[in-house]
């Protein structure tokens, strides 16, 4: 009797689970993902799907891990890219894709480009995916609290609409975030919030621990994007509740950990 004979699959063919939402899903020619931590070769603390160039994980791994997810959205690893993170509000309109480690300094990045996907690396803070079907232009956001505070969800939107973007046809949706239930914050923190708009004060309420608050980011960021005029919604994944499928900044630091992954959000104008 003949046997099957065995195949050797790479690695980099690999495909790891992706999260997806149906306000970017409804556009033709888009594809997008919220990747989670699993599906990829990392191994510790990195465990797995580790996509980090700013980690201390082996380079060699992360660079296969961010192959598998640039896979998944049907691009090589080579047209994959993303920015330098700096918690500011400087956007990138990218033309063409860098070498992984890189790219600009900015939290922002956008591209009327085809077959170049745009992503962001997080831990906690917030990952936006945004796209225009119509001008076929879109882009991706890391925002925590000062970017947000500061107007990354502005600045992205600006940035868009120099491509062509209207933001009457933009969609917007926020990949998973530390919920406001494991975001203790000190009261300098709302006290910042509140000097900038009052009304900003219904994003935080009262922690147990006397002197702090919570803090409720994704609610924060999304607000921005609706006020911003855009179709805006939230996957509503905590990223430190969930540790099997999400990497938590704030998770590690509390277990005293050395350092973190992080997971990759992206979105590419199909080819």
């Amino acid at each position: 009797m003949l046997r099957p004979a065995s195949v050797a699959v790479s690695a980099d063919l690999i495909r790891p689970p992706v999260l997806t939402h149906g306000l970017l899903e409804a556009l033709d020619g888009v594809r997008h993902g919220f990747f989670t931590r699993e599906g990829g070769v990392s191994q510790g603390i990195y465990e797995s799907l580790n996509c980090g160039v700013g980690s201390r994980d082996d380079r060699g791994l992360v660079f296969k891990n961010r192959a598998r997810a640039a896979g998944a959205l049907g691009v090589g690893a080579s047209r994959l890219a993303t920015p330098h993170q700096v918690h500011g509000t400087d956007v990138a309109i990218v033309e063409e894709a860098w070498r992984p480690g890189e790219g600009p300094k900015a939290d922002g990045v956008v591209t009327k480009k085809r077959g170049i996907a745009l992503g962001v690396g997080t831990a906690d803070c917030g990952p936006i995916l945004f796209a225009d079907g119509t001008a076929r232009v879109i882009g991706a956001a890391h925002a925590g609290w000062k970017g947000a505070l500061a107007g990354i969800v502005e600045a992205t939107v600006a940035a868009m609409e120099k491509l062509g973007a209207r933001r009457d046809r933009m969609v917007a949706v926020l990949g998973p975030t530390i919920s406001q239930r494991n975001y203790e914050v000190g009261t300098d923190l709302v006290d910042k919030f509140r000097a900038a708009d009052a009304a900003s004060e219904r994003y935080f309420i009262a922690s147990p621990r006397p002197g702090h608050a919570q803090f409720d980011l994704p609610g924060y960021i999304v607000g921005r994007l609706v006020r911003a005029g855009l179709a805006a919604d939230d996957m509503r994944l905590c990223t430190y509740a969930d540790e099997q499928r999400f990497f938590s900044y704030r998770r590690a630091t509390h277990r005293g950990e050395p350092d973190y992954g992080r997971m990759l959000s992206a979105i590419v104008l199909v080819e």
